[in-house]
């Protein structure tokens, strides 16, 4: 669970989009709740709508749903519900864990590419591809499998956006976990506390890395006051982005706001579709407590001979995590971390697959 404050910049390109007035926004208070399947979302709208009926605080205006054509821009998958508390309008967002993973993918391509795919910047031939994309993810969550003449259109689209992405004038803005040390520094300043925190963070468009990062106070008026003479001090018409987040564990952050800490490789810009299917599966098919223990362990080295009883992995390394015991014993199941003597460790013949649920 994270939050942040709408960016300025994010709210005046869209006003200027839509033709629109600021108090004609709806999702200036927004949230998002991702579920692990498509059939998630109906019975979470079901539940919305019995839980806000007959109440006075709460109304439902609007459900938009885009999941069985996509938007037709862009081809977004997800469904939208506009909910008015006391003259006040917030969007909820409700996505499947497969519409969530293409829209990381293409937030992240429009960092690396250099334009906001998602409102119709760019080429052509590359929003295409997301929208062809976003239609075989579609059949493929839908229990069927996309024929091999769209596979093929696919995978031609994909090596042409490929192309035009390494001729943009301003691609390759990142190398390579430029950023991951701003997190350490950050976890530094954080320490053992799981209290919630607010942090600002300055991005620098025009060199790829953070210029700034402070923590900040958790009173809803001074954070703004300090997010409002950061904006003055970086302004984005300079290429600075500032960011307000909050989060009670500042390594979410790079989840989160994964696009700003670089990519692995840029070998291959865009995944090809089996390539998006398998990364998919393996995000899905284990819990995210078991994707915090293979973390954990990774990032402390327990290989091997290296070995850690479950004791100090509860009370010490993974305090946090609740289905702990079930989602250890998947990742024994599977073959990802092995047991034996009562103690555990990282199975060092699955490395590669470690890596990548990670």
């Amino acid at each position: 669970m994270a939050q942040r404050l709408k960016r300025k910049p994010q709210i005046l390109r869209k006003l200027r989009r839509f033709s629109v007035r600021l108090s004609q926004l709806q999702d200036i208070g927004g949230f998002r709740i991702i579920v692990h399947r498509n059939a998630d979302v109906d019975s979470l709208i079901q539940f919305i709508k019995e839980r806000t009926s007959g109440t006075e605080d709460y109304s439902i205006e609007k459900i938009t749903d885009y999941r069985e054509k996509g938007r037709d821009d862009t081809g977004y998958r997800a469904v939208h519900m506009i909910i008015k508390r006391n003259s006040y309008f917030l969007e909820l967002q409700i996505r499947s864990r497969i519409q969530h993973y293409w829209a990381e993918g293409i937030e992240r391509t429009s960092v690396i590419y250099g334009y906001h795919l998602k409102e119709k910047e760019g080429a052509p031939e590359v929003i295409a591809y997301f929208k062809e994309l976003s239609n075989a993810f579609y059949e493929i969550e839908s229990g069927r499998q996309p024929d091999s003449n769209h596979k093929i259109m696919i995978e031609k689209l994909r090596l042409a956006c490929e192309q035009i992405i390494k001729e943009s004038e301003k691609f390759k803005v990142f190398d390579s976990f430029v950023n991951l040390d701003v997190i350490k520094a950050l976890k530094e300043v954080e320490g053992n506390s799981k209290e919630l925190n607010n942090w600002i963070l300055v991005f620098d468009w025009n060199q790829g890395n953070f210029t700034s990062w402070d923590k900040v106070s958790l009173d809803p008026e001074e954070a703004v006051k300090k997010y409002v003479d950061y904006e003055n001090s970086f302004p984005a018409e300079d290429g600075f982005e500032v960011v307000l987040i909050g989060s009670t564990n500042v390594e979410t952050v790079s989840k989160t706001h994964s696009h700003y800490f670089g990519i692995e490789s840029y070998d291959h810009i865009l995944e090809n579709l089996d390539s998006s299917i398998v990364g998919f599966s393996r995000k899905i098919d284990i819990d995210i407590g078991a994707v915090q223990i293979l973390a954990t362990l990774h990032r402390r080295h327990f290989w091997g001979k290296k070995t850690v009883t479950l004791d100090t992995i509860k009370n010490h390394f993974c305090k946090g995590i609740l289905s702990i015991d079930s989602s250890m014993q998947d990742l024994i199941n599977k073959d990802l971390v092995i047991y034996k003597n009562g103690v555990y460790s990282l199975n060092i013949q699955k490395k590669r697959i470690i890596e990548q649920y990670i």
